[in-house]
């Protein structure tokens, strides 16, 4: 994984409350083995009209080159649904680092974050703040602070992560990352009690 400390971008506004994982990665789009090809296939349901992408939806959001960053602006439940891991997989292969939401679904949150995707819950009122802003609005996301700060207001607000998590994302670490680079620690704590 990249290392993630400081993201400023415009963002992605998708008010919609639910988001089930089957809208952010449909099922039949599951039968690869590695991560990657899944972004072109975010909310595919939501952005054309049939399987060819012939007809994309004009009024569906990611239609809109008026919109892009790297941050996704979501209503609240995002990642409900099913456990599929590719769901964190398509918003990361689409180019999204973080999702903005007052709530998250336990697994996604989880899939989120083992993937190298920031899940930043804020607060009902704040996330209204963030989805009346204009389309050329920025976010700046800090990890090292624990912050999302709306930059042309200046208003922000703090979120959790679990420290061990932070630790993965700051570092570039998934699971066994971590481990190595304890190694020494390790040793040397092994040494001791021998």
């Amino acid at each position: 994984m990249q290392p993630i400390d400081i993201i400023k971008s415009t963002f992605v506004p998708l008010p919609m409350e639910n988001i089930d994982t089957d809208q952010i990665i449909p099922a039949r789009f599951l039968k690869a083995t590695t991560r990657e090809g899944f972004g072109k296939n975010l909310f595919r349901d939501w952005r054309y009209e049939n399987d060819d992408e012939s007809t994309p939806r004009p009024h569906f959001i990611l239609n809109n080159p008026a919109y892009e960053g790297q941050i996704l602006v979501a209503g609240k439940n995002f990642g409900c649904g099913s456990s599929r891991e590719h769901a964190a997989w398509s918003i990361l292969d689409y180019g999204f680092r973080v999702v903005v939401s007052s709530f998250f679904a336990d697994i996604f949150k989880n899939n989120a974050l083992n993937n190298g995707v920031i899940p930043v819950t804020v607060s009902e009122s704040f996330l209204h703040i963030i989805l009346e802003q204009p389309e050329t609005a920025t976010l700046t996301i800090n990890l090292g602070e624990q912050s999302i700060t709306i930059d042309n207001t200046t208003q922000k607000e703090n979120f959790e992560i679990s420290s061990y998590k932070k630790t993965c994302l700051l570092n570039g670490y998934d699971d066994i990352d971590y481990l190595l680079s304890l190694k020494k620690e390790i040793l040397e704590f092994e040494e001791a009690r021998l």
